[in-house]
């Protein structure tokens, strides 16, 4: 019934409308829902192009059990509500920017790790403070910040005078992870163009390699240069802010 939660037959019903190519709007109408709860129900699971209904309410399932196993703290004020902000907005904000990082290529669960990070107003959070607000295992999170801190969108940085690391998401973050993927670029650009010589650049296959080396090599070198080109921009919008 409205308000409460979707059932089986109703993922089916918005899977169904997603294939007709319905709006949300238009599948919420069907449903009898508010938009918002189609637009996080299909965010939360892999977006229009990529929702299963089976696989939604599976993973809807395993979310309510995670949530009996790792209760969410006692309530108190948000930083949503110290802020006037719409919790239901932030919330589906939220669902919205994790279907995004999914969508490039992230896990899910590293997904949500970083989106909690960018919409805590303090930019950094303890392993523990992210399982309790994400309710899931801290196994989960281990694992997530690990991806995170390998392609450098997030640091660690020891919490003063405690035992235990905060992981922190600063404006130098997609900078880092930028240049990061841009060092990657190099490295595949500098490895095709070594392997377009052992296959012979007379060759079909040297060729094709070849071509993959310069592609590599052009796009890592534009990347470089639109990143010194943001933080110079950057650097001067500060300054005249102050």
């Amino acid at each position: 019934m409205p308000g409460g939660r979707l059932t089986h037959h109703e993922r089916l019903e918005i899977a169904e409308g997603l294939r007709e190519g319905l709006s949300y709007t238009d599948v919420a109408g069907r449903l009898g829902r508010p938009v918002s709860t189609v637009t996080r129900e299909v965010a939360r699971n892999g977006g229009p192009a990529a929702y299963r209904a089976d696989a939604a309410h599976r993973a809807t399932t395993g979310r309510a059990r995670r949530r009996k196993q790792y209760p969410a703290p006692a309530a108190s004020p948000t930083a949503s509500d110290a802020h006037g902000r719409d919790p239901e907005a932030v919330l589906e904000l939220e669902e919205q920017f994790t279907a995004m990082m999914v969508g490039t290529g992230l896990p899910r669960m590293t997904a949500r790790v970083l989106t909690c990070l960018y919409v805590t107003d303090g930019g950094s959070l303890t392993a523990a403070e992210l399982a309790q607000r994400l309710q899931v295992s801290p196994a989960s999170v281990s694992k997530a910040v690990g991806e995170l801190e390998q392609q450098e969108l997030i640091r660690r940085e020891r919490d003063t005078g405690r035992r235990r690391d905060r992981y922190v998401i600063d404006a130098d973050a997609w900078f880092r992870g930028w240049m990061a993927s841009a060092r990657q670029n190099t490295l595949l650009a500098d490895f095709a163009l070594r392997g377009a010589q052992v296959l012979g650049t007379a060759t079909p296959a040297g060729t094709r390699m070849q071509d993959i080396g310069h592609f590599f090599e052009h796009v890592g070198r534009a990347m470089i240069r639109a990143a010194e080109e943001w933080r110079q921009d950057d650097a001067a919008r500060r300054n005249a802010s102050d």
